[in-house]
């Protein structure tokens, strides 16, 4: 059976697709792998050369992408599939789901179990400042946390992304606030931003917001660095 031609427009996706063995024709910039080709990026991605491409298939995510380019593909005659990932527990079907769409067949990824059915952590996640926003927990990221037995601030929040500032983060009184390394680049400089609200903890961006192959030793690694937090809270 010959390779199948992908091009992925999910940086999570050409990421577990280079762990099954195969090599994406191109991918976005986001996907940071500089010996492929790129088509542009997640929400401005070159059309004309993916078509040019003639690719099997092409993996565009309902978040990160843009209908209006899913649509254009179509219409082009290019075939495509589309992920959505709203929880940890979402990642072993939809992984089998662009297996079963490119015709090949991968090892199954099994979620380690949750951790305590009653968090008592609070933590504040900002991915991004200028403004300040943050996860609902209606996302991936906020539900990967919630498996290891940690709440994300803004239950009640009607977007998936909301907006805050300091003031109104202060008054929720989170029990840790939590700086990603991406898609926001937080650093160690960022750290006293947050001094007089909560204590602070960098955290991988990677393996809190990429789902894929690598899920099940994200979920692990976060686990160990953030277990002193879950075991004791503030």
């Amino acid at each position: 059976m010959s390779t199948p031609r992908v091009v992925s427009l999910v940086p999570s996706v050409t990421e577990s697709l280079l762990a099954w063995g195969v090599t994406p024709v191109a991918c976005t910039r986001f996907c940071e792998q500089p010996t492929l080709r790129h088509v542009g990026g997640t929400k401005d991605p070159d059309l004309d050369a993916i078509v040019e491409l003639a690719p099997d298939l092409v993996v565009l995510c309902e978040e990160e992408n843009l209908l209006e380019h899913h649509d254009a593909l179509v219409a082009a005659g290019v075939g495509c599939h589309t992920v959505r990932i709203d929880a940890v527990t979402d990642v072993p079907g939809q992984l089998a789901g662009i297996a079963l769409a490119l015709g090949i067949d991968v090892a199954p990824v099994d979620v380690p179990p949750a951790g305590p059915a009653a968090p008592s952590v609070r933590a504040f996640v900002p991915i991004w400042r200028r403004p300040w926003m943050t996860l609902s927990p209606g996302t991936y990221g906020s539900s990967l946390l919630r498996h290891l037995g940690i709440d994300t601030l803004f239950a009640d929040a009607t977007v998936r992304y909301p907006t805050t500032d300091l003031d109104e983060v202060a008054a929720l009184r989170p029990d840790v606030v939590l700086l990603p390394t991406e898609p926001y680049p937080f650093t160690d400089r960022h750290l006293a931003e947050w001094h007089e609200i909560a204590p602070v903890r960098l955290v991988d961006g990677q393996d809190l917001f990429w789902w894929g192959t690598r899920t099940p030793a994200a979920v692990a690694r976060l686990r160990d660095a953030l277990a002193d937090l879950v075991g004791g809270g503030r």
